[in-house]
Order: C-alpha cells, then sequence, then structure tokens
C-alpha cells in the first residue's frame, strides 16, 4: 500500500518542499527498510529510530519490504527532522491512521527511540515556506513551536510525542494550537543588557561611534591596550536603530538555521553582535560545509561585525570580507549546488598601533608592516577613530 506525506527540508536559510512515499509490501516475518532520494547519513539512519520509536510507542511495524521516496530526488536531504513524517507514512500503509487526509500538513521532527521527538533546526524559515505553499497545519517539536508562530496565517501545533502527533491528525488530541503576537512580542523583548552610558570618558571616540551608529558606517578603532576599543564597540548595539519586524525576522531566520537561536527566544529583536576569535578560518567567516551553513557575516546580518585584534586575522579571512561587504550577500558554491545567505552588517574593527613601531612617524621610516597585512582592507573602511589613554 501507498503512502504520501510532507515534510520540508533547508537549503540556505529557505525551505523547499519533501514529498515522502512510503510502499509498504507485506510479505514474511522480516522487517526490511529502504530510504532513496539522495538521503545523507543521518536520513539513512532514520528507519533505525523509526522502527524503534513505532514499536516503543505501541504501534504496529509492517513486516515484509518498505521503501520511502524522498521527492524529489535530485537534492540531497541532510537532517533528522524526516523521522516524523516517514513514521507518519509507514503507519499510514496501514489502519493505523485512519485513512486521514495529510495532503494538506506539514511535518517535522527527529524521533527519539522511545517515540518523543527532538527539535530540529529552521523552524520559522519552514513556516514561512508552508504558508506560502498553501499549507493548513504544520506539526513539529514542541520546542519549535513558538519560533514557527511567529509566522501567521498557518496552523502550528507542537507535539511532544509521536502519539501525540498522531493523535492531532486523527483529530482526537486536546493540543490548542501555539499562537503568538510577533509584534507584541517584538515590542516589548528589547535588550538593554549593555548601556552605552556605561562609557566614561574618550568623548571624541564616543561621538565618532555615534556617527558610525547613526550612517551605519564601518570604523577601525586604533589605540593602545586598555583604552575602552572593545568596550564601545560592544555597546555599539545600544545605540543603533531598532530592528524593523522583517528585520527580526530574517535574522532569527539565519541564527534558527544555524542552530544558534537560545532557547525560549522565538524571535531576535536585538541587533546581532558577533566576535569571532582572530584564529577564524575564511570558511567560518563566510560559512562553508558540504551542506552549506551561515558563517559570521551571515550571523551578523542586521547587526555588528566586530573584528578585535584586527592584524591578528589571517590575512585570507580579511580578504574574502570586500565582496560582502560590497553585495550584502555571500554565495557559497559547493558540488551539490549553491546558496546565497544575506550578509549586510555594519563591520566595527578594533585594533593597537603596529608592532613595527613606525605607524604614525613623520621621519624617513614609514610603516610597511600596515600596508603588507590590512592596508587594503582599510581601504574599505569608512571611519577610522584614534582611542587614546584617558
Amino acid at each position: 500500500m501507498l503512502a504520501k506525506t510532507f515534510s520540508a527540508a533547508l537549503k540556505g536559510v529557505d525551505a523547499f518542499t519533501v514529498e515522502i512515499e512510503v510502499n509498504a509490501t507485506f510479505a514474511g516475518e522480516k522487517t526490511q527498510v529502504s530510504i532513496v532520494g539522495l538521503p545523507d547519513t543521518a536520513v539513512r539512519e532514520s528507519k533505525e529510530r523509526v522502527h524503534s520509536a513505532l514499536t516503543s510507542s505501541g504501534y504496529f511495524h509492517p513486516h515484509g519490504f518498505t521503501t520511502v521516496n524522498l521527492a524529489p530526488a535530485d537534492i540531497k536531504k541532510v537532517g533528522a527532522g524526516f523521522d516524523l513524517p516517514i513514521a507518519i507514512g509507514i503507519m499510514a500503509t496501514g489502519d493505523a491512521m485512519g485513512g486521514v487526509d495529510l495532503s494538506r500538513t506539514l511535518l517535522v521532527g527527529e524521533l527519539a527511540l522511545d517515540g518523543a521527538i527532538r527539535p530540529t533546526r529552521g523552524a520559522l524559515s519552514i513556516a514561512v515556506h508552508a504558508r506560502h505553499h498553501g499549507y493548513h497545519t504544520l506539526i513539529l517539536p514542541s520546542e519549535n513551536a513558538h519560533e514557527a508562530a511567529i509566522v501567521d496565517g498557518i496552523q502550528v501545533i507542537g507535539v511532544k510525542h509521536l502519539t501525540e502527533a498522531t493523535e492531532v491528525l486523527k483529530g482526537q488530541s486536546l493540543i490548542e494550537p501555539t499562537v503568538i503576537d510577533a509584534l507584541e512580542y517584538f515590542s516589548t523583548h528589547i535588550d538593554t543588557s549593555l548601556d552605552f552610558a556605561d562609557i566614561k570618558g574618550q568623548e571624541t571616540a564616543k561621538r565618532a561611534v555615534q556617527v558610525a551608529a547613526a550612517g551605519g558606517h564601518n570604523c577601525l578603532l586604533v589605540g593602545p591596550p586598555g583604552t575602552g576599543k572593545s568596550m564601545i564597540a560592544k555597546r555599539l548595539p545600544a545605540i543603533l536603530p531598532l530592528m524593523s519586524l522583517e528585520e527580526a525576522i530574517e535574522t532569527t531566520r539565519i541564527h534558527s538555521v544555524a542552530g544558534h537561536l537560545p532557547i525560549g527566544q522565538p524571535l531576535l529583536v536585538a541587533r546581532p553582535f558577533r566576535s569571532p576569535h582572530h584564529t577564524i578560518s575564511d570558511a567560518g567567516m563566510l560559512g562553508g560545509q558540504s551542506n552549506p551553513q551561515p558563517g559570521e557575516i551571515s550571523l551578523a546580518h542586521h547587526g555588528i561585525l566586530f573584528l578585535d585584534e584586527l592584524p591578528e586575522f589571517p590575512r585570507k579571512a580579511l580578504e574574502v570580507l570586500r565582496q560582502p561587504m560590497e553585495d550584502g550577500q555571500v554565495t557559497i558554491s559547493r558540488a551539490a549546488g549553491s546558496c546565497t545567505f544575506p550578509a549586510r552588517f555594519q563591520l566595527i574593527a578594533a585594533m593597537n598601533p603596529c608592532p613595527c613601531g613606525h605607524y604614525g612617524s613623520s621621519g624617513q621610516r614609514t610603516c610597511r608592516w600596515m600596508d603588507y597585512k590590512i592596508g587594503r582592507f582599510v581601504n574599505h573602511q569608512n571611519m577610522v577613530v584614534f582611542v587614546h589613554n584617558i
């Protein structure tokens, strides 16, 4: 018997529909499951998790040969979020689902061996996709429900166990759809942990970064250790213009896809502040892996990318910033395809005066180290601010 369920996978910060076809041949006493459609290792291993979850939850796993096809077959499927729709599809090949209509429901979730449903990445992007493609209901892990409910126009139901998901689909559950007022949440959860007023002295530097904040200018802070360069940079988000709701949703989608969304925080309302260590690689800065993930420049989208101790960064990691700084996005190409991530950030960098000792010298000896190491990068800075000892 053939059954179909629908799920979603991520490509960059966007989602696409995955149609899951399950065909079960009831024959013999041995259970065999084959998953096709370019699954990665986590997806291929789902047959073991699904089998254990079904039996642990008291459901019948059909004997015989079961084929699971993930369409479209030419796009690689990554992650464990297909466990729940595969399990529901296997149950639908028998009588366990009672012939319920699954065509307007999107299912996402990883199954534990006891049938519990674990959270997944990219719930907000999946909810946006589900609404745009006319799905009526999105069933996903309860930990992701508030994040997905930011999107209106679709019924979001969070479940904790496989039995809850089946009861919801059969209309036997009392679980209410998750509802959240995105605008109200956005207006009442402004982060005020770091205050620009904490900075004492350095009036010239403070005025300069205020101008940078107002105009969205990139800024380089130069000064000896202990002058407050890092303190000024870390408090810069406190005086930046507030994000709009659309910007907050776009920023949240990026962090959710990367798995960096804080627990219990369905929407990022404060502008992000990213401060990577100076040992970061160019792939860490831009984003990478075989299944491309957002890098630091995308995680800083609509916020601040702070590079402390700028001269210590590898030259290649600085060179790769130039194109995203101009275009506001970065495209990562791999053998399986390409992904474009937004990367419209404000760059704030800090450094000590150069180690060669000739930077700023008025004599015949000039600083060759500055020109070699970061000279071309400094040309892309709108402002260079000298921070002096107090």
